[in-house]
């Protein structure tokens, strides 16, 4: 047993190594993607487990009466309440929204802020402040700088992490601790407490009790555990999806590609199978030469693949680095490092059983297969192309591809699933590529976000901004944050735009909003509510109804897609004292945002903070890498299936060899045979490939969009260029793949074209 299958390694030395290699990429991705879904859910549960996080956060006006908070049934310990103001810092030119908040002594004991660097607030220090580790990076601010904050100056004492919603520039202010005597009292005073339930699945049932309890219109702003945690996870989870979905078809594909190389191989040693029985070798001892012999591939691809994760995975650059050396310090490291190459061991190994379970039905007396029987001559469009005067090399070849029963349609199917995936793959890396190519029809069409502070009036910042040439339109805007019916949440409400000049939304589904009442909402908004296009919804903000009519659904990459918009003409016929906060600016093609950014802080002398809008292609950036290295992977299991098809077909042509020498076939002629049926296979799975591809890529992002809740409507399908280049690289790889092996079986001697056949 050991010499044959020696000998039969030295054989196919190539095979072995695409399936080697092939499973370790496969194996490599699944670890992967296990690391970033541990790290996307550890860091932010190892945060809030040391922290006795609270699962909600409420903000409310300075007069509400937040202790008779903790008479509510099912919480268990309550933090604060805490006095806020909202202002503006600001820290070697950069600026952020925040929100102060003020505390005495030391951290509380829930909810408390977990110190990474520096120290915690110290009376001895009044104008010490504490800084929330997002805040701090977005102002390269450490231990020992100096802010200025609402026209003070102030030092950073320490920065922390916490497990709330963390700071989104534009969308969500950071976080700043402080004593109460550095908190601002002005009109954006508030309070904010956070309430620690006996059971987290309460939740929604919590805080519906105490919205009721405080009174709507006391209540500004609802946070919860649940909202905290998918932001936390939502980029390097969608990057484990991937990474997990595409591992998995890459492990059925490598199964398939398996099976087909062990009945490729069967077919092939028909006599090698029949000696071996005759001279003693039982059924069971066949089927263990070819299942131990590609089980071992396997076990030396996925030992190979976890030896790999394991030392070189915390130095890949970005996330993926940064997941891997998270994951290696968790507890269920070492299980799935050894869980999830035994399981990719096993389903190839269920897939080697099958095929290897024929080889021991082989008899003892080699028996000719009904296909190739003598007298199965060519078909009746074969015999046509011939009388058309089609070269015989060609129609032959097409012949030899199509015309060998149920293994033709097999082997295209088993090269078209690579392909489909590879497919798909291009399809998500143009659909990332999108979002900086054609902004304006994924939700993005505004380049900046300016915002006045208080010294500017309204027709002064829309002068300011209409005076640089790169700005083509300055729609006014203002979000706030409304409660959802039942008070179980809040979302953002964002009149943006004018009905004269109204901003340009990504409509994928609906109209866009130009009457009265009329609005669009994300997907996100839309799921949460249970709602869809051509509802009424009512929301409550500040304590005052607003009944909006949701006549399209709009691509929103932020927030999860929990946002109502509307134009500021609507909202200000609830409330007409409400003056624009934000201005969203589109500039002229082939602008530079930074350029544009800096020459509107430098005219207004930093009176208008200028912010990039944050696209969701910036956060998938290593989306890229992990395509190219998937696709690298599934190239390698297509060229292990080309080689075991490219063997198939010239063992196949052996017996035939014969007859095309006796018919006056040159050598060149023979292996443009074997070419062409290498040839037409490769391009009939492309084809297949590629027109299954195209909307399975469709679907698949799509959905993935409708979860995360930008909505369904941002899928693009790889340009025709891609798909063709595609093809063509598959069959022009199988061509090249084949032509040396094609090329010497011409020159095989007779006596060993006559013992094939015998």
């Amino acid at each position: 047993m050991l010499r044959w299958a020696h000998a039969d390694l030295r054989t196919h030395r190539g095979e072995a190594l695409f399936l080697v290699a092939a499973t370790a990429g496969i194996v490599a991705s699944l670890l992967l993607a296990s690391a970033l879904f541990g790290y996307a859910t550890n860091p932010w549960q190892r945060v809030f487990t040391q922290s006795r996080g609270a699962h909600v956060w409420i903000h409310t006006g300075p007069a509400a009466d937040t202790g008779r908070l903790a008479a509510l049934d099912g919480v268990d310990a309550v933090s604060g309440p805490y006095r806020t103001a909202t202002t503006t810092v600001a820290s070697r030119g950069a600026r952020a929204g925040v929100e102060v908040r003020a505390t005495d002594g030391g951290p509380p004991p829930t909810g408390r802020p977990l110190i990474t660097s520096g120290r915690w607030l110290d009376p001895a220090a009044p104008d010490g402040v504490v800084l929330e580790a997002g805040l701090a990076r977005a102002l390269w601010a450490e231990p020992g700088d100096r802010l200025t904050l609402a026209g003070r100056t102030l030092t950073v004492l320490g920065v922390a992490e916490t497990a709330e919603r963390r700071y989104r520039p534009g969308e969500r202010p950071g976080t700043i601790w402080a004593l109460p005597r550095a908190v601002p009292a002005d009109r954006t005073a508030g309070q904010v407490v956070g309430l620690r339930l006996a059971d987290p699945d309460d939740t929604d049932y919590t805080v519906q009790r105490a919205v009721t309890t405080l009174g709507a219109g006391a209540v500004s702003d609802v946070s919860t555990w649940q909202q905290a945690r998918a932001e936390a996870q939502d980029d390097t989870r969608l990057l484990g999806q991937v990474l997990g979905l595409f591992g998995l078809g890459a492990l059925i594909a490598a199964a398939l590609a398996v099976f087909g190389a062990i009945a490729t191989r069967v077919r092939g040693h028909l006599r090698d199978i029949s000696v071996l029985k005759a001279v003693g070798f039982t059924p069971g001892q066949v089927v263990r030469i070819f299942l131990v012999q590609h089980l071992a591939f396997a076990v030396l691809g996925a030992a190979l693949a976890a030896s790999l994760v394991r030392i070189l995975g915390a130095r890949l650059p970005g996330r993926l680095g940064d997941a891997v050396q998270v994951w290696q310090g968790l507890p269920g490291h070492l299980p799935a490092l050894l869980l999830v190459p035994a399981g990719a061991v096993l389903f190839i190994g269920a897939a080697t059983c099958l095929a290897a379970w024929r080889a021991g039905r082989v008899p003892p007396v080699p028996v000719l297969p009904a296909g190739a029987a003598p007298g199965a001559g060519l078909s009746g469009a074969a015999r046509g192309a011939l009388g058309l005067r089609v070269p015989p090399a060609l129609v032959l070849g097409w012949h030899r591809a199509f015309g060998r029963g149920r293994r033709a349609p097999a082997t295209i199917v088993r090269l078209a699933l690579p392909l489909l995936l590879i497919t798909v793959a291009l399809g998500a890396w143009t659909t990332i590529e999108r979002f900086d190519s054609r902004p304006e029809q994924v939700g993005l069409a505004a380049a900046l976000t300016a915002r006045p502070d208080g010294t500017l009036t309204d027709a002064g910042a829309a002068a300011l901004l209409r005076a640089n040439r790169q700005v083509t339109a300055a729609h006014p805007g203002l979000e706030v944050a409304a409660l959802v019916p039942g008070q179980t949440g809040t979302i953002a409400l964002r009149g943006v735009g004018t009905r004269e000049r109204p901003y340009p939304y990504s409509i994928a589904e609906g109209r866009p909003a130009h009457g009265p009442d009329e609005a669009v909402a994300g997907q996100g908004l839309l799921d949460l509510l249970d709602a869809r296009v051509g509802d009424w919804v009512r929301l409550t903000v500040a304590g005052h109804p607003q009944v909006l009519h949701i006549v399209g659904r709009s691509i929103e990459p932020e927030n999860g897609g929990r946002v109502v918009s509307t134009s500021l003409d609507t909202l200000r016929e609830n409330d007409p004292g409400l003056r624009p906060s934000l201005y969203r600016l589109q500039l002229r093609p082939g602008a530079d945002p930074r350029a544009v950014s800096a020459d509107l802080a430098e005219a207004s002398s930093g009176r208008l903070d200028v912010r990039e809008v944050t696209s969701p292609a910036d956060r998938l950036s290593a989306l890229r890498g992990v395509v190219a290295g998937l696709i690298a992977v599934l190239a390698l299991i297509g060229l292990t299936e080309l080689s075991t098809a490219i063997g198939g077909t010239i063992r196949d042509g052996e017996r035939d060899l014969l007859a095309w020498k006796a018919i006056g076939l040159t050598p060149r002629q023979i292996t443009t045979v074997t070419l062409t049926a290498v040839g037409c296979t490769a391009l009939a799975a492309a084809l297949l490939g590629t027109a299954l591809g195209v909307p399975f890529a469709h679907w698949l992002i799509d959905h993935e969009a409708h979860a995360t809740g930008i909505g369904a409507g941002i899928a693009h399908a790889p340009p025709p260029l891609q798909l063709l280049a595609l093809a063509a690289a598959a069959v022009a790889g199988a061509v090249a793949l084949a032509a040396l092996p094609a090329a010497r079986a011409t020159r095989h001697r007779l006596a060993d074209t006559l013992s094939a056949v015998a």
